[in-house]
């Protein structure tokens, strides 16, 4: 939209009898593109610093019951019906619990391809559907 209205506007700009009338639309391209990078580039970040959920410590503990998720502010158990299927790629586990609502594991926490293959195991069992990303 910011592009296309700068584009407009640049070509009204040059005419004599739509000068303003491209002045005006080069101006809103330039608001959009401002609400564009603080809606992009300054907000989330001064989100994630204010959420004290996001700089705790997490402990995730898996069993044939479920999660337990723990950190300093937060102890719930997430039992495995609530997940409706599993997106796994290279580097994590992405458990969705609705359709834009997950839950991110990434690989890395396991210390082993034992744990690994113990926490697959539980999908499996648990989880209907496992989608494998190349």
């Amino acid at each position: 939209m910011a592009v296309g209205l700068a584009v407009l506007g640049a070509y009204f700009w040059r005419s004599p009898s739509s000068h303003w009338f491209g002045v005006l639309l080069v101006g809103a391209s330039a608001v959009f593109g401002v609400i564009l990078v603080v809606a992009f580039l300054i907000i989330p970040p001064l989100a994630f610093r204010h959420q004290p959920k996001f700089r705790d410590e997490y402990s995730l503990t898996f069993s044939p019951e479920g999660i337990h998720f723990q950190t300093a502010h937060i102890d719930s158990h997430l039992e495995w019906s609530i997940y409706s299927r599993v997106l796994v790629d290279a580097y994590s586990y992405v458990l969705y619990w609705g359709s834009q609502t997950f839950t991110i594991i990434p690989k890395r926490v396991f210390q082993n391809t034992e744990q690994r293959g113990a926490f697959e195991q539980l999908l499996a069992e648990h989880v209907p559907e496992i989608v494998k990303k190349a």
